[in-house]
């Protein structure tokens, strides 16, 4: 006999697949083959960092993979990813076995595969190092080897490029990421390489010899694959997605996370953090890393902080009085209970408890990473104008915990019509927008170039007992 709870959940998933765009879609019908629970989205990707890919904490993340989210949270279903590496991409897409296929696409030759209106817009580039002749003119490939994904759309766009220039010679690395690539190409070891133009300037953060000298396709529109016979009402609330998505903001916000702090920081600047990493890094890493240890903080991340405030002195001094490598002001230090700002150890582990203590401060409502760079803001201009211009966010009708907005926000406090209205006083909340944005560009660096901490149970039970520590008192 079908008990009552049974029978009234299969009850309430009719009536949610039966109440339109308000409900959960039926899935199970769109697909020749079984999924593992009958309302689960299958998503096909690709690893990349526009795509699908695995954080410093081992969560997934990537443009198309937050978008993807967003999406089966507005149908109420549970996303199961196919993730495939580029050369089997063209395979898994013929097969047909998704809902959708997210991978960075433009729409398909073959008409046959219905896809979403577009979302982004991008183009194909040459990359090469600085120390080369720039390539300027397409004719200029003829004779050349140009490097690229497998299977990847500029390994297509190449091989038709093969055909009208005689000596063009494309070599498609088969494994590893496009970062790897590129790693290839800084290193002297290859000559050119092609690359989506949307990662031009993530990949000069990382390698700031390399510069984009050939454009070798038009705009290229980017859509997710529907395959051939989409579920009607799928293929209609996936279209009203994305439309909503670039009117709402919710795409600009998305774009905001994975590229809105890339372009911050010069060549030069790149390139003496890079030396610093090489020379001054491994003098200080173990304090990082036993700070790391017990607030549960990235080492990175930590790191990134220091150097933005003290470029990794510990004998750092502003003219305001600020000291060390954590630039900690006197009060901040008394109530984390440092004895000496300009001890590397004492200032690293208090200005690692503090960013926790400023997180703590935030309400549940903020999410992360959101919520780390809203604690960064805070340790810059204090929790008093922060909250202060949290508060004005809140009468500008933006969203006080939602970083994209609030980079907005905090540049207000500097003017008087402003700050006047959250009785705060003036803050010179643009000083907090670039020192997020210049950790955020740091960090990125960091967990290229340097893996993460693993902590030894002994470190493990010091983190435990640093619960009960004195002196961690949220500041007022």
């Amino acid at each position: 006999m079908i008990s009552i709870r049974r029978l009234l959940a299969g009850l309430s998933i009719f009536l949610l697949a039966s109440c339109g765009d308000s409900g959960i879609v039926s899935l199970q019908r769109a697909l020749p083959f079984p999924t593992p629970a009958q309302h689960d989205l299958v998503v096909l990707t690709s690893p990349g960092p526009l795509t699908y890919f695995s954080d410093a904490t081992g969560a997934a993340g990537g443009l198309e993979h937050d978008l993807a989210e967003a999406f089966a949270q507005e149908l109420g279903v549970a996303v199961k990813y196919v993730v495939v590496p580029p050369e089997t991409l063209a395979d898994e897409l013929a097969a047909g076995r998704y809902h959708l296929a997210a991978a960075w696409l433009s729409p398909p030759a073959d008409e046959a595969l219905k896809t979403t209106p577009a979302f982004f817009s991008t183009r194909d580039v040459l990359v090469q190092n600085e120390a080369s002749l720039p390539l300027t003119e397409t004719a200029q490939l003829a004779g050349r080897t140009v490097h690229a994904l497998k299977g990847s759309r500029q390994a297509l766009l190449l091989a038709e490029l093969a055909r009208d220039f005689p000596g063009l010679v494309v070599e498609e690395a088969g494994q590893g990421d496009i970062l790897d690539l590129l790693q290839r190409l800084a290193d002297g070891k290859i000559d050119t390489v092609a690359i989506d133009g949307s990662l031009e300037d993530m990949a000069s953060q990382y390698f700031p010899a390399l510069r984009a000298t050939l454009r070798l396709s038009g705009d290229r529109p980017i859509v997710w694959y529907l395959g051939p016979h989409p579920n009607v009402e799928l293929a209609h609330r996936a279209a009203a997605f994305v439309e909503r998505v670039q009117r709402d903001g919710t795409l600009a916000r998305l774009e905001e996370r994975y590229f809105g702090h890339v372009r911050r920081l010069t060549q030069a600047d790149v390139i003496k953090f890079l030396g610093q990493i090489e020379t001054t890094l491994p003098k200080l890493r173990r304090h990082f890393e036993a700070a790391a240890a017990i607030t549960g903080l990235d080492w990175r991340l930590i790191a990134a902080i220091a150097y933005h405030e003290s470029h990794w002195d510990p004998n750092a001094t502003s003219p305001t009085g600020v000291r060390g490598i954590m630039m900690l002001t006197e009060d901040t230090a008394d109530r984390l209970g440092v004895g000496n700002r300009i001890d590397p150890r004492e200032s690293i582990l208090a200005g690692a408890r503090y960013i926790n203590i400023l997180k703590d401060m935030l309400p549940d409502s903020v999410a992360e990473p959101d919520r780390t760079w809203l604690a960064l803001a805070a340790y810059n201009i204090g929790p008093g104008h922060f909250n202060a211009a949290r508060r004005l966010a809140e009468q500008l009708k933006a969203d006080p915990d939602a970083w994209y907005e609030m980079k907005r926000i905090l540049p207000l406090l500097a003017q008087p019509k402003y700050y006047e209205k959250v009785k705060s006083g003036r803050a010179r909340g643009g000083e907090a927008v670039l020192l997020v944005e210049s950790i955020r560009t740091y960090y990125d660096i960091l967990v290229r170039n340097a893996p993460p901490y693993r902590p030894s149970p002994r470190m493990e039970g010091m983190a435990g007992m640093a619960g009960n520590a004195p002196g961690l008192k949220p500041p007022r």
